[in-house]
């Protein structure tokens, strides 16, 4: 019984797995809302380090925004949201703009949506949709080729909020 007891506080105070680092260097994301992993007050924030340090996916897509099909790199929507413990339904997209879009969380689920942070194996520049921008792989299944699949491919990401 002693064990149990010992075993259960030391579990107890151990960090969690999914314990975020704090960012060392300029916030480029930030994910509030209902969230359980936070490394602030006011919910989790990302560097460019601590994104690249998630486990990276890379696709290449046509879009309407370039000529040619080009290579995307960055983290599984789905594996962000894991890492901060998403308890909602939707995510709220917000751009250095301020535009704002609502993607269904069954999207990250469903569909490998990428937050692309890599162009064609190059960091990608604020004049050019980045340094963060939601992806989907339009080119993976056609249902994707859609305006509403295409707005919810919000680039110049700075927040994401889950509802």
């Amino acid at each position: 019984m002693r064990f149990i007891l010992a075993a259960a506080l030391l579990i107890a105070l151990t960090p969690s797995a999914f314990a975020l680092d704090v960012p060392t260097g300029k916030v480029v994301l930030s994910i509030t809302g209902e969230i359980t992993h936070r490394n602030a007050d006011d919910g989790a924030h990302f560097d460019m380090a601590m994104l690249e340090k998630l486990p990276q996916r890379s696709f290449t897509t046509k879009t309407p925004w370039y000529p040619e099909p080009r290579k995307f790199t960055g983290v599984l929507l789905r594996d962000l949201l894991a890492a901060v413990g998403s308890q909602g339904n939707v995510v709220r997209a917000v751009a250095l703009n301020d535009y704002r879009v609502d993607i269904p969380v069954d999207d990250a689920t469903r569909h490998d949506v990428l937050v692309a942070y890599w162009l064609d194996d190059k960091p990608m520049p604020v004049r050019d949709k980045g340094p963060l921008a939601i992806m989907y792989p339009f080119d993976a299944q056609p249902a994707l080729r859609t305006a509403i699949h295409y707005s919810r491919a919000a680039w110049q990401l700075k927040l994401l909020e889950l509802r």
